[in-house]
């Protein structure tokens, strides 16, 4: 048994074991293990600290994101109105100036019918005045003739004119 190193290794594992039991070794042990497991307990503390705070701002920024798409779907949604009623007033405003220029292209025309109606009858008139003229100096002669042409003349230029 004296030759086996086995023995041997245990007999100086015994001694070795007393010699920290004396020294306090097992208590600094404990201590540390001890340590070690209120920092291990900080840490986790800490690291549930972090992931509730991650979640706070993942549940922030899920908000934020559902806010801004809602406040984009508002935003095209009040373009597509905006754009409508500009549509619809272009259109109104497309009929009333179409509207106008008819009325404009109407009244132009009804002043050219006035015009050339007036033109006809003076035209008329000169030709009535003018063949009266040719007849009676033909047929009448004389003073007679004269204020016979004179009078007939005045009273085609009031009836024409």
């Amino acid at each position: 048994m004296l030759s086996q190193p086995e023995f041997w290794v245990a007999v100086a594992f015994v001694i070795f074991v007393a010699l920290a039991w004396k020294a306090g070794g097992f208590k600094a042990m404990a201590t540390g293990l001890d340590n070690r497991g209120q920092r291990i307990e900080r840490e986790l503390a800490e690291a549930q600290r972090l992931s509730q705070e991650a979640r706070s701002l993942r549940d922030e920024y899920v908000r934020k994101r559902e806010e801004a798409e809602k406040e984009a779907l508002a935003i095209v949604a009040s373009a597509r109105e905006e754009a409508e009623r500009a549509t619809e007033e272009a259109h109104t405003r497309l009929n009333e100036f179409v509207a106008r220029r008819t009325a404009a292209a109407e009244a132009k025309i009804a002043q050219a019918e006035t015009q050339a109606t007036a033109e006809v009858r003076a035209a008329a008139a000169e030709a009535a005045i003018r063949a009266s003229e040719l007849i009676l100096r033909d047929k009448v002669k004389g003073e007679v003739a004269a204020r016979l042409l004179e009078r007939s003349v005045s009273d085609l230029k009031r009836s024409f004119g």
